[in-house]
């Protein structure tokens, strides 16, 4: 009877191991979501000093800078608790493609404003948001590699039985946004 009880033993706690290594590799994507976040945080809290830089030019467009503030307040309106499912991400990439289409006409349009690009407040802004978008790539590339290592743990055995065991379900990745491969066309 003991050397039962020995094996059911033995057999509980080798199962831990894959059930640890799930729960290990989740954190890292959660974790790796959260400075997703954050750079997009750091984003979104630098477009209001740009704003107020640009509206300081006299005769700016205005409707280059409200296109702006409602692309960040899209933005603002996407609630994601955790890694999103798909759908809550294409809808999160969305909102930030919308942003960030809108800064990219900003920065179009602020070229015909020699004397904007000239202060230094416009040329501090522009250097900071260039080197957010930077970190956004490089967080976005790391949450897609931690989904990957939790993935295809997922995927391989004895890590299936465990993940469908307790309900462990795939995580979608970051994917470039249709028609990026393009060069974007600036006209002045």
């Amino acid at each position: 009877m003991s050397l039962v009880v020995l094996l059911a033993a033995a057999l509980s706690l080798a199962g831990c191991g894959p059930y640890n290594r799930l729960v290990e590799l989740q954190e890292g994507a959660d974790s790796a979501w959260s400075q997703v976040e954050n750079v997009y945080q750091r984003r979104a809290d630098l477009i209001p000093n740009l704003v107020a830089t640009v509206k300081g030019a006299a005769d700016f467009e205005q409707e280059t800078l409200t296109a702006v503030v409602e692309a960040r307040a899209k933005v603002g309106q996407v609630q994601i608790d955790g890694i999103p499912d798909a759908q809550q991400l294409a809808a999160f990439q969305q909102a930030q493609d919308g942003l960030s289409s809108a800064l990219s006409r900003l920065l179009v349009v602020v070229e015909r404003y020699p004397e904007l690009r000239a202060t230094q407040a416009f040329r501090d802004l522009q250097v900071q948001l260039e080197g957010t978008e930077n970190r956004i790539s490089v967080e976005r590339r790391r949450f897609n590699e931690a989904v990957q290592a939790y993935n295809t743990y997922r995927r391989q055995f004895p890590g299936t039985l465990y993940a469908r065991a307790f309900d462990f379900a795939d995580k979608p990745y970051f994917e470039s946004t249709p028609g990026a491969e393009e060069p974007p066309t600036v006209e002045f």
